[in-house]
């Protein structure tokens, strides 16, 4: 199976919602990949494969990014920590707010979760304006450890959410 098969198979299991979560953003739905077993063995294996002794825990932002992300920490054998929306997590935390494309929000990861030095895989679904990301990176980096790759299913490129990436290391498996 080729690589392009797989961003085509992705393509073809996502389902776009519009006017989700307000009028004129088009959402990109990733929840029917779940549903489909083989699709997301496969998008799992794909990441694993790449990131395999390269990191020693995965970082996946609520929501989709906890489902795909606890997924590649189980096959990697590492640890796992969610990166939650404001006021989720029980202990002391790092807090960011960034924008959004339709609004604010503020992320939090528990100020323990990542050691210094640890190497952190950032995982989650879809990247549109980067914001999301770029707050979990910083929140990483707060905590001491450094983010050692993201990754994603889906990266809508016209929204040049990877501009506000540059340094780090990501890989979407398709590009729309």
């Amino acid at each position: 199976m080729t690589d392009q098969q797989l961003a085509q198979d992705v393509l073809d299991g996502m389902r776009d919602i519009v006017d989700f979560p307000i009028n004129g953003v088009v959402f990109k739905d990733f929840t029917p990949i779940l549903l489909d077993a083989a699709l997301r063995d496969r998008i799992v294996a794909d990441t694993v494969q790449r990131q395999r002794g390269r990191v020693d825990v995965v970082a996946g932002i609520e929501a989709r990014g906890f489902i795909i992300g606890a997924m590649i920490a189980h096959e990697l054998g590492v640890g796992f920590v969610p990166v939650r929306k404001e006021g989720k997590l029980p202990s002391a935390v790092h807090s960011l707010s960034y924008a959004l494309e339709y609004g604010t929000a503020t992320l939090e990861i528990h100020q323990d979760a990542v050691s210094n030095g640890e190497r952190v895989l950032v995982v989650d679904d879809v990247l549109a304006t980067g914001g999301t990301l770029a707050a979990t990176c910083q929140l990483v980096e707060q905590c001491g450890a450094s983010v050692a790759a993201i990754e994603l299913v889906l990266e809508i490129g016209e929204l040049k959410g990877r501009d506000k990436l540059s340094g780090y290391d990501v890989h979407s498996l398709t590009i729309i």
